[in-house]
């Protein structure tokens, strides 16, 4: 455990949406470097706790909704209960799979409430249970966006604004807590094969890989050594940033 000597061997991390794809990976990742995983989704990470515990690593879960401030209180006590404290909160938990894309013009209403009450108010719902855990020790707060908020995604507005909020939330973020020696940073992942994106997009395998510097889509493992980064002490100065992991479609 640990073998990369980042420094997370004892750490507590919280780690939302961690149900299946990035954030079942972050959960793994995370717990393979020795850190102890508190993994959440809308109903029990039995499954992601298995293949932690499996693998040696430690795991508790919970349900969370982010979008209900109860349920994110709840959530932080069950951290509290675990941990006693938490060092580092990965904020993934998002609406995607289910959004019907179309143009602005004709954006479903219903959509573009649930994007912005998942990907964007959860995000402030979870960090603001969590941070009084964090206050005593620092820590570091990772809020994933996504590289469409550069680019642009045609028929995606609703997705492409939410996620363009959680940047600007975290630079808010990041100065408010940093006399508390806590770090806000983003990682915007680029198109990535996960559960959701194989049953919400036709092909996936091949999409857009034309424009990817790399020739392929990432895989959820791609996006984690980002997170160990952020959540490490590598980048103990490091806050308010966006890491844009994409496979260089942004320059492309």
């Amino acid at each position: 455990m640990g073998v990369t000597g980042l420094g997370l061997e004892g750490k507590a991390v919280i780690v939302t949406g961690a149900a299946q794809g990035i954030g079942r990976a972050f959960a793994m990742a995370f717990a393979a470097e020795g850190a102890r995983v508190l993994a959440a989704d809308i109903a029990c990470c039995k499954d992601t706790c298995a293949l932690v515990e499996a693998a040696g690593g430690t795991c508790v879960t919970t349900a969370l909704d982010v979008t209900d401030a109860a349920s994110c209180r709840a959530m932080a006590q069950a951290a509290q209960d675990a941990f006693g404290a938490v060092d580092v909160l990965v904020n993934n938990a998002a609406f995607f799979a289910a959004l019907k894309r179309a143009p602005f013009m004709e954006l479903d209403e219903d959509d573009w409430d649930k994007a912005m009450n998942v990907n964007t108010k959860g995000v402030w719902q979870v960090s603001r249970a969590v941070v009084p855990l964090m206050k005593a020790q620092g820590g570091s707060i990772i809020n994933i966006a996504s590289a469409t908020v550069f680019s642009g995604s045609p028929h995606w507005m609703h997705y492409v604004a939410s996620k363009g909020a959680v940047i600007a939330i975290s630079r808010v973020m990041a100065k408010e807590l940093g006399p508390d020696n806590m770090r806000v940073n983003v990682i915007a992942p680029g198109f990535t094969l996960t559960e959701a994106s194989f049953g919400h997009i036709e092909d996936a395998r091949n999409y857009g890989v034309g424009r990817a510097a790399l020739c392929r889509n990432a895989e959820a493992e791609d996006i984690t050594g980002g997170a160990l980064y952020l959540a490490s002490k590598l980048s103990g100065f490091m806050t308010g940033q966006t890491l844009v992991i994409d496979d260089g479609k942004q320059f492309i």
